[in-house]
């Protein structure tokens, strides 16, 4: 992969779920090369990771909505029809893997943003996933009047699932991942499809411009024993079961992702 990727850049845009695949993949193209010489460096949000001798970079681009989000002297406001700020990095790149979904529901004192606009309409709160997909229609928008397809390939990266709610895979005593040890059996999960998944599926085929999705929502919903569960934070103080154990769930969307890559 780092032969394929000389002189080239490859940037993942998302949220937490982005970093964990950056890790993954700085970690797996390491590992290969243990004695290449790297630069690690963080500026502003975005991560790059460097392999010298193959002029290669690994980014990653901290970036929750992939909309905006901007204080004003309201309050934080999410701009659904705005990708200006964040777009300003996009540019030029040879790879791009975007994700988005995380953040979109949570309330409360985790919800990031104080008011929701679009347009010359702002309001406090509206159905999330009409919200999700109007971000994503505007970041498709972007895509289609920006992106030269024969310089950069695009990926947005799925839905990573989690396992918060064990009634999902039909063990509702479990309550969460916590001590889970094995995977869901077979190749459905009870709990059917994301509802996200839908969404992005719905806008991908709106899009003129190709946009590969990697289709992890599945593989990964089956892998209740992959978070880091009471680890997650540093001990017993919280449970993770949004997030993937390293090595674990994302180097498997890593190799999904370099398999895509061969064939594109």
């Amino acid at each position: 992969m780092l032969s394929r990727i000389r002189g080239k850049s490859i940037m993942f845009v998302g949220d937490s779920l982005s970093l964990n695949q950056w890790q993954s993949l700085t970690c797996m193209l390491h590992t290969a090369v243990p004695h290449a010489q790297y630069k690690t460096i963080t500026v502003q949000g975005l991560s790059t990771f460097t392999f010298l001798e193959y002029n290669a970079k690994v980014m990653f681009s901290r970036n929750a909505f992939l909309v905006d989000l901007v204080s004003l002297p309201i309050g934080r406001v999410l701009k659904l029809d705005s990708v200006e700020e964040g777009a300003k990095l996009w540019k030029g790149i040879d790879v791009l893997i975007f994700n988005t979904w995380h953040w979109w529901l949570h309330t409360g004192r985790k919800q990031p943003w104080d008011f929701i606009e679009e347009g010359n309409h702002t309001q406090v709160d509206m159905d999330r996933l009409v919200a999700y997909e109007k971000g994503l229609n505007t970041w498709a928008k972007w895509v289609d009047a920006n992106v030269n397809t024969s310089k950069t390939t695009v990926f947005f990266q799925g839905v990573s699932p989690d396992h918060i709610n064990s009634s999902d895979w039909g063990e509702p005593k479990a309550k969460n991942c916590e001590g889970q040890k094995e995977p869901i059996k077979g190749g459905d999960y009870p709990g059917g499809q994301h509802p996200a998944e839908k969404v992005i599926e719905k806008v991908l085929k709106t899009m003129s411009k190709p946009v590969y999705l990697l289709n992890v929502t599945t593989l990964s919903q089956l892998r209740k024993d992959g978070h880091p569960s009471v680890y997650g934070h540093g001990g017993h103080r919280d449970m993770d079961c949004s997030h993937w154990c390293l090595a674990g769930v994302p180097d498997t969307w890593n190799q999904l992702l370099y398999a895509a890559l061969i064939q594109s």
